[in-house]
């Protein structure tokens, strides 16, 4: 360690930054007018995308936490029965 690394203030989150936030705040206005002006079209397609999600949720839903299930960790099955 030198001397110019403890006159050093550490570096903000990338969140923090000014540049990531005027991105994020001019990225939300631009969603906003979209979604204001395609609602309409949006609001058909709703269901379909609700539709699209059941697979992702099952997908990502983290399959191997269910408690009361018997497992390979769990021979018995007495890990989660009350």
């Amino acid at each position: 360690m030198n001397a110019s690394d403890l006159h050093k203030e550490p570096r903000p989150p990338a969140w923090r930054r000014p540049a990531v936030l005027a991105w994020v705040a001019a990225s939300l206005i631009a969603l906003f007018y979209l979604l204001r002006e395609h609602w309409g079209h949006i609001l058909g397609w709703w269901p379909y995308l609700l539709l699209m999600l059941c697979p992702l949720m099952h997908l990502f839903h983290g399959h191997g936490r269910h408690g009361g299930h018997g497992s390979k960790h769990d021979p018995d099955g007495k890990h989660g029965k009350h």
